[in-house]
């Protein structure tokens, strides 16, 4: 499966929405995950919840134990209100309902994305994972 059209699923069953509306909560998802180009890019969100103090449950998500939780709060700050607003106005609900899908979808979106730990496609292949480690030095 797809990996946006999983963390779609995921979110439209938290929004209790019927297989019509997938199409446009993918949209929604798409504008909110993908980079400049469009592109699905976990990378950049990996790297923001580890410059917000949120390495281990990064961490977990990437490993292959149990997924630690992320709160709607940490999603909020994670893509800034401004984004959270569009998303709902997108699907026509309010932002504590996004919110609350997005804490439970992007655990499993990030985790079904990394094979054993690596995000290696979706942070541009070494290149990318050099990038990342600079940051954290």
């Amino acid at each position: 499966m797809d990996i946006m059209k999983l963390g779609a699923s995921l979110l439209m069953n938290k929004l209790g929405g019927s297989e019509g509306n997938l199409d446009s909560i993918s949209a929604a998802l798409g504008n909110l995950l993908s980079d400049d180009d469009g592109n699905l890019n976990l990378g950049n969100i990996v790297s923001s919840l580890q410059e917000k103090g949120l390495g281990s449950v990064v961490e977990s998500w990437l490993g292959d134990g149990d997924n630690e939780a992320i709160s709607a709060a940490q999603v909020k700050e994670l893509f800034g209100s401004e984004k959270i607003s569009q998303v709902a106005s997108q699907l026509n609900t309010d932002e504590g309902s996004i919110l609350d899908g997005l804490s439970e979808a992007l655990p499993q979106v990030v985790d079904k994305s990394s094979s054993g730990g690596s995000l290696l496609d979706s942070i541009g292949g070494i290149d990318g994972v050099l990038n990342m480690a600079k940051k954290l030095f």
